[in-house]
């Protein structure tokens, strides 16, 4: 630094502009879940074996057709649940517990930003999950059809709307309890919402009221699109929507920081 004048220095001491800040975190915040052997397993390692071992071997009833085509959107759908839910709900908890977003809170970065970045984190890593989990559906004879614009927002509505579920557990329970009730949650949406078992194996009551979860809705609406080439499936956007703005506003209100 050099004086300018009395009191003065250049360059002027002060917080990074906030586009700047909250990139910086983001980037902290994907490397960080890069680094977590577990968080991979949960991301990446059990969708990729779920997809193989389903898709390889004649265990469950996906109808006719190929059973790639079935799974390949069902996984796709698991995936964003295990990253913007599963993941961030465990990461963000033990954050919680350890005091780093109390310290996080009290620097320049806002707590919207903060959300913001983990947000964006979260996108960055589904992004490489799509990636890797195309590559691999694909070489199993995967053939995709349908809007990609149908797909993007399906899988954007999706994130929103289990991130918002993700933050209101982490903000609201404890780091025990969130671990707990993370893993639980997403073992039960595994086998009940639609992703590797067709929902019309279940009940019929039953089938009313696992389709209105974000993870039937999702699963049930990249289907539609990437395996029967629908147009845009409005009745599972619509669920997503309403999950959407719920979550993220029951996150924000009551999101505890300590």
């Amino acid at each position: 630094m050099t004086p300018t004048g009395t009191g003065t220095y250049t360059p002027r001491p002060g917080a990074a502009p906030l586009p700047r800040m909250i990139a910086a975190q983001a980037l902290l915040e994907t490397k960080m879940l890069l680094r977590n052997g577990e968080q991979l397993l949960l991301t990446v390692v059990i969708p990729t074996l779920l997809l193989v071992l389903f898709s390889t071997v004649d265990i469950v009833d996906t109808g006719s057709g190929e059973a790639v085509d079935f799974l390949a959107p069902g996984i796709l759908a698991l995936a964003v649940m295990s990253t913007a839910f599963t993941g961030q709900a465990i990461a963000t908890g033990f954050e919680r517990r350890y005091g780093v977003l109390k310290r996080l809170a009290a620097s320049p970065l806002p707590r919207w930003g903060l959300m913001t970045a983990k947000t964006l984190s979260v996108l960055v890593t589904e992004i490489l999950q799509v990636i890797l989990l195309t590559v691999i559906a694909f070489s199993l004879g995967w053939s995709p059809h349908g809007n990609p614009f149908a797909v993007l927002l399906l899988l954007v509505l999706g994130t929103a709307a289990f991130s918002g579920l993700g933050l209101l557990m982490a903000g609201t329970l404890k780091a025990e309890a969130t671990l707990a009730a993370a893993n639980l949650v997403f073992l039960l949406l595994l086998v009940g919402g639609g992703v590797v078992v067709p929902l019309d194996k279940f009940p019929q009551g039953a089938q009313d009221v696992l389709g209105l979860l974000p993870i039937a809705a999702l699963s049930d609406g990249l289907r539609d699109v990437l395996q029967h080439g629908a147009g845009m499936p409005w009745g599972d956007v619509g669920i997503l929507a309403v999950w959407a703005v719920a979550a993220l506003t029951a996150a924000g209100t009551f999101f505890r920081w300590e």
